[in-house]
């Protein structure tokens, strides 16, 4: 007698019954923000393939797809860290953002001493071909931890935990800016001013907190030179060289609506560092407007849906911690893209998930995974009358 398949046998990857770590973990985790994530990192890989042949000839490296290969690696590796991540319990959130935040800030103290200078800044270490650079996995820790500290400060019960989260912050900013790394700070600034105003506290300690970052950061305009010197070009382009925005926006505008094609971009050749802070000029020339609106699309629905999943969270930690997160991931995105278009100075930070490096994907990784593990569906997560306890929430 033959059996008749069940066509709804194979629909998912596991069955609902399944109690096995991985099977709990698809069934709990948001889908549809690691499917978007997926589509990121693939993204970045296309974009690697068409900028590494002008990269790999502009630095006389012999492989033209040096740069493309190294990405791919990167992403199986990034992937493998988001999943494992995602799959821990708050508890294992808090545990690993205190190791590795301990570990990054024990790096970045060594990074004077043994550190790889490069443009005028000591931010990473050298080792078997590759670069470390400890502040990017020293944020989404550090997020973490001063979430959870101003959490424990509204139990009232003796915990100093603002004052333990401003600790955590000031030896972070501390130690960004002896290497020095204004952008990394400005980005840890505003998710710690995020997380502090979702804490609960007044509003005049916020506009405290506000008018004083806006001070402390108005101030290294006259501490650091590079910082000067970029804000100046942009403010007096007609006084200084601007090849670097100019040529990206050359990039730009040659793509046009669709591009002029995978392979075929002309004026990639003229843009510094095409495979990092301005991959999104080259994705831009070789598949056009379109290319820009998807990826801009892509990261406000990863913000925004994880925004609204932080939102309706019961627990503060888990609430202030994963709002934090996507912040982190948001703002970095908003600065590549407006330094990209020339809507503000140039500040050597990277596209997520798009640009080439090994530290930014790997510590992309991390904080998608973190962000997830914090907003999975588990009992008590979120509030009954949200509907996220269903089943089918995340289907």
């Amino acid at each position: 007698m033959t059996t008749v398949p069940n066509p709804h046998s194979n629909a998912h990857a596991f069955a609902r019954s399944d109690r096995t770590p991985l099977g709990v973990w698809w069934w709990t985790v948001d889908r549809w923000m690691l499917g978007v994530v997926t589509v990121l990192i693939a993204i970045g890989v296309v974009v690697a393939f068409a900028a590494s042949p002008a990269a790999a000839a502009r630095m006389n490296i012999g492989d033209p797809f040096h740069f493309a290969v190294r990405q791919c690696v990167f992403a199986v590796a990034a992937m493998a860290v988001l999943v494992s991540i995602s799959m821990l319990d708050v508890k294992g959130v808090r545990r690993a953002a205190f190791v590795i935040w301990l570990a990054a800030i024990a790096v970045m103290i060594a990074l004077p001493f043994i550190g790889h200078n490069a443009k005028g800044a000591t931010r990473w270490i050298e080792f078997g071909g590759f670069t470390f650079q400890p502040s990017e996995y020293m944020k989404p820790a550090l997020v973490i931890l001063v979430a959870w500290m101003f959490a424990e400060g509204q139990k009232g019960q003796g915990v100093p935990g603002v004052s333990i989260a401003f600790g955590l912050f000031a030896v972070s900013v501390g130690l960004l800016l002896i290497q020095p790394d204004v952008g990394q700070t400005v980005l840890i600034t505003v998710a710690f001013g995020a997380a502090f105003w979702m804490a609960g506290v007044p509003m005049s300690w916020v506009m405290l907190l506000g008018a004083t970052a806006v001070a402390g950061l108005s101030s290294t305009y006259f501490l650091f030179p590079h910082v000067q010197s970029r804000v100046d070009r942009f403010f007096s382009p007609e006084k200084a060289d601007t090849h670097q925005v100019d040529a990206a926006a050359i990039a730009q505008a040659a793509g046009g609506v669709f591009g002029r094609g995978p392979g075929e971009g002309v004026m990639k050749r003229k843009v510094p560092d095409l495979h990092t802070d301005f991959a999104y000029s080259v994705g831009a020339e070789e598949f056009g407007l379109v290319f820009q609106l998807l990826l801009v699309s892509l990261f406000a629905f990863v913000v925004v849906r994880g925004l609204m999943r932080a939102m309706k969270l019961s627990d503060p930690f888990e609430q202030i911690a994963a709002a934090g997160l996507f912040v982190l991931v948001g703002q970095q995105a908003i600065i590549n893209v407006a330094v990209n278009l020339n809507m503000m100075p140039t500040k050597g930070m990277t596209l997520p998930f798009i640009s080439y490096g090994g530290s930014s994907m790997l510590a992309m990784g991390l904080t998608m995974g973190l962000a997830l593990a914090l907003t999975r569906r588990r009992p008590g997560a979120y509030a009954p009358n949200e509907g996220l306890a269903k089943a089918g929430a995340y289907s």
